[in-house]
């Protein structure tokens, strides 16, 4: 990206096929510095394609893709490596980076105190509810100090009150850190709840663009909160 933009990602006229299949049909996306970004859509639609083009995982694609640094990246499964340690699995990635030893292991222990899983530094993946792995996985990403956090469902596998408590903890360490997020979700609230805009995509392609002005933290029982709803089931064929 130039230093002049305030976006860390975009992507400009991309179009990408698997086989006969035209899976992104020219879509343009931007996500600033500082702002979540909610992209919906019914299975199928091309929401994880435009994320593994983001993090560098697709690269057969036409079009522009601009990213700020090294994206990082958190998935539905937390893909921990369970013979590594809480605090081995954190440092990975800076470890993949050159930087090791107790640098990496210091940085390690400040991620894991900041979602909460200092006392579980030493701890083996096997041995986490799924709370806590999702928490682990989110220290790993963020380990790195990334310009632009990549999110592929990561809440999707857990409780009702787990799920609302991750999403205090992103909003939390969002506010601090002041990365760019694409959250790729199913959950139309999720994405009222989080996002400053929410992108519907159908049939790869992004059909509408809704902005979301409510304050944090939302109160999810607002009639605008309930407008907003309603208008982005609508533009998923949901009535």
């Amino acid at each position: 990206m130039t230093g002049t933009t305030t976006a860390v990602a975009a992507l400009s006229d991309v179009d990408k096929w698997y086989g006969d299949a035209h899976v992104l049909r020219s879509v343009d996306l931007t996500v600033d510095r500082g702002e979540i970004v909610a992209l919906v859509g019914r299975s199928g639609s091309g929401k994880s394609t435009i994320l593994r083009v983001l993090a560098g995982l697709s690269t057969d694609h036409t079009g522009r893709r601009e990213v700020a640094g090294h994206p990082a990246v958190a998935f539905q499964e937390p893909r921990l490596f369970p013979w590594k340690t809480l605090r081995q699995n954190v440092s990975y990635g800076l470890n993949t980076a050159g930087v090791t030893g107790e640098p990496a292991l210091a940085a390690a222990d400040a991620t894991l105190a900041e979602v909460g899983l200092e006392d579980k530094r030493d701890a083996w993946p096997l041995t986490l509810s799924g709370g806590q792995a999702q928490r682990a996985a989110l220290a790993r990403a963020l380990v790195g100090e990334p310009e632009l956090l990549l999110l592929d469902e990561p809440f999707g596998a857990l409780d009702a009150l787990t799920r609302l408590s991750m999403q205090s903890l992103l909003l939390d360490l969002w506010s601090r850190h002041g990365f760019g997020i694409l959250l790729v979700t199913h959950d139309v609230d999720e994405a009222v709840a989080l996002a400053d805009r929410v992108l519907v995509l159908e049939d790869g392609a992004v059909i509408d663009s809704v902005t979301v002005p409510l304050p944090r933290p939302r109160d999810r029982g607002t009639s605008e909160f309930s407008r907003l709803r309603t208008h982005l089931l609508g533009a998923l064929g949901v009535h």
